[in-house]
């Protein structure tokens, strides 16, 4: 049961990812969460640190989409500024909007990489769908109301899943 939890990998931030690491793994696409994942829940605008991020992963022809589950006026915001797409209010962890983000990019769960801050929802949706997941060490260490409960939950988690297995936290890929 747990192992619908666990995450491939575990690093300390996206940012390290790059498309060669993604090319090595036979990866021709990231969904990526936004908040706490890339930007701090409670900032509104998207970071040049995030915008190069996605320019360099799309320049060497990797497809970059957000799944959020926050809203379209939050999500479409980061999304135009990147011009990238987005699937906003994607009720992760439920299946529908990570396969219409698979048919989207047009990609195979094979060639995909899930990438976020929650357990509860990134992760366990990603697995759902057999994508590789990384788990990502949050932005900020608060969260809005909604995730609080899912924090708590991921902290048991990770606690059954270190007496199974060893988890650490890395730089990249």
């Amino acid at each position: 049961m747990l192992k619908q939890f666990s995450p491939d990998k575990m690093l300390l931030t996206p940012f390290g990812i790059t498309a060669e690491h993604l090319r090595d793994l036979g990866k021709k696409a990231v969904l990526t969460d936004l908040d706490n994942t890339l930007l701090a829940w409670d900032e509104l605008d998207a970071t040049d640190e995030i915008i190069n991020w996605f320019t360099l992963l799309e320049e060497e022809g990797i497809k970059v989409m957000l799944l959020s589950n926050n809203s379209v006026e939050r999500v479409e915001r980061i999304a135009r500024r990147a011009d990238i797409p987005f699937i906003a209010r994607a009720k992760k962890p439920l299946a529908k909007n990570f396969q219409k983000a698979l048919a989207e990019l047009d990609v195979k769960p094979e060639e995909t990489v899930m990438i976020g801050d929650q357990i509860m929802t990134d992760i366990l949706g990603g697995n759902r769908q057999k994508l590789m997941t990384i788990f990502v060490r949050p932005v900020k260490e608060t969260d809005g109301l909604a995730t609080k409960f899912n924090r708590l939950m991921e902290r048991f988690i990770l606690k059954q899943l270190s007496k199974q297995q060893k988890l650490e936290w890395e730089e990249s890929l």
